[in-house]
């Protein structure tokens, strides 16, 4: 949630922010319960240092009769207050939460994703001498995976991925993590951008899929209407994606100020009921219910946290391009970055198959916003302060293995291996 403070401090401000992102908030209603709930505050810590004035002068003599029913009575009172606070409190963090983080003064306003800006487009298409193949018409060819049969046993939706495209998919994985552990590449990476910040290795983690209520709405990722699934029975719901539980993860824990930036690289699989999908989508693999994420996810000092953002956009277009795998940059406008972002950048790759682009990463930059609510923390100069957090898409596994199929398609439905990744499938050249 945002720094009640912004809001005291200049109501307009949000206000504006808010409506950037097509939320309407009603500053007035916020800001006149939260006068009330100071003023129950104080009037409860008097009642509270009345009650400890009045206990140490039971304490300290003999108590008389006045002193004992003046404790009962402040101490009636003061359950009054702290019943009245305490309802105030929550009523004001629920309308808090509904307030989206305010955008960077660098993110274009817009009121849909159609006006998010195409900022470049970097690489080269791939010519061929006869008409691409959609991925799921090359994987037909070769077996490589089954809609069907996973249909039949969990629904649509659903896919058997098989063989050479499952050896390809933790080539990947090896790759990912083999780079995102390595100093050197991540210095050349921080040099050629320009940017300020330590070339720390990324650690690998394998996060929870399932996520407890009170963590995942703090984390401001809860969709319950439209992506996640709730197990029934249990306070538990499928994280829709690997970030969900790792920005979750020091959840009311102050971090050292020297072990910042933490940064992961986590690997899992992730669960969306894609409701208001119906149709979009259907053939292969790009929309599924169930898919496996490489997820990068950055804890750091406010300082460099917006570094922290342009490092992660720096390393998935280094893996885009070490993939030779064209791509539009998109700065996405404020109503698409989402509620808890102030900043959002999307990568599109390019399927020759399908003549379209189809979003295959996204980087977010939440500033202090997650962590407030999840009350994150660290310690500058013995000052407590909240951490900033990042997260990015290092691969949805799915879409990428689709974005190769199709980019590195041969005439006979054979798929060529990226050189990159080809140490990791004992030097095969061909799929």
């Amino acid at each position: 949630m945002i720094d009640i403070q912004i809001l005291r401090d200049n109501p307009d401000l949000v206000r504006q922010k808010s409506n950037d992102k097509q939320v309407d908030v009603d500053t007035d209603k916020i800001l006149s319960l939260d006068s009330s709930y100071r003023e129950l505050l104080q009037q409860t810590e008097h009642l509270r240092a009345k009650r400890n004035e009045i206990s140490a002068q039971m304490k300290n003599g003999q108590p008389n009769q006045e002193l004992i029913d003046q404790s009962k009575l402040i101490k009636i009172e003061l359950n009054d207050r702290e019943e009245l606070l305490n309802k105030s409190e929550v009523e004001l963090q629920d309308l808090l939460r509904k307030i989206p983080n305010i955008s960077l003064d660098s993110v274009p306003v817009g009121q849909t994703e159609l006006q998010n800006v195409l900022t470049r487009f970097v690489g080269t298409k791939p010519e061929f001498g006869f008409a691409p193949k959609t991925h799921w018409e090359i994987a037909e060819l070769h077996d490589l995976f089954d809609k069907e049969r996973a249909a039949k046993v969990a629904g649509s939706r659903f896919v058997y991925l098989k063989g050479g495209l499952v050896r390809l998919q933790f080539a990947i994985v090896q790759y990912v993590m083999e780079t995102l552990g390595n100093e050197e590449i991540l210095q050349s990476i921080i040099t050629k951008n320009n940017l300020k910040i330590q070339p720390k290795a990324f650690t690998p983690i394998l996060p929870p899929a399932m996520l407890k209520t009170e963590p995942y709405v703090a984390s401001a990722r809860l969709n319950a209407s439209d992506v996640t699934y709730k197990l029934e029975g249990d306070d538990l719901w499928l994280n829709a994606s690997a970030e969900h539980t790792l920005c979750t993860m020091y959840w009311n824990e102050t971090l050292p100020n020297q072990d910042l930036p933490i940064r992961y690289i986590g690997y899992g699989t992730s669960f969306r009921r894609e409701a208001g999908t119906y149709g979009k989508d259907t053939e292969g693999i790009i929309r599924l219910h169930q898919f496996d994420k490489l997820e990068m996810e950055v804890f750091s000092d406010a300082e460099s946290g917006l570094g922290e953002h342009k490092l992660l956009i720096a390393i998935q277009e280094y893996f885009m391009q070490a993939l030779n795998i064209p791509y539009n940059f998109i700065q996405k406008c404020t109503a698409d970055i989402g509620k808890p972002n102030a900043s959002g950048v999307d990568l599109d790759a390019w399927f020759p198959g399908q003549n379209r682009f189809i979003e295959t990463h996204t980087a977010d930059y939440m500033t202090d916003y997650q962590a407030r609510d999840l009350k994150i923390r660290t310690k500058v100069d013995g000052e407590s302060k909240f951490v900033h957090t990042n997260d990015a898409t290092a691969f949805a596994l799915s879409r990428i293995l689709a974005a190769i199929m199709e980019n590195y398609q041969n005439g006979d439905g054979s798929i060529n291996i990226p050189v990159v990744l080809q140490k990791y499938l004992e030097g095969r050249q061909t799929l």
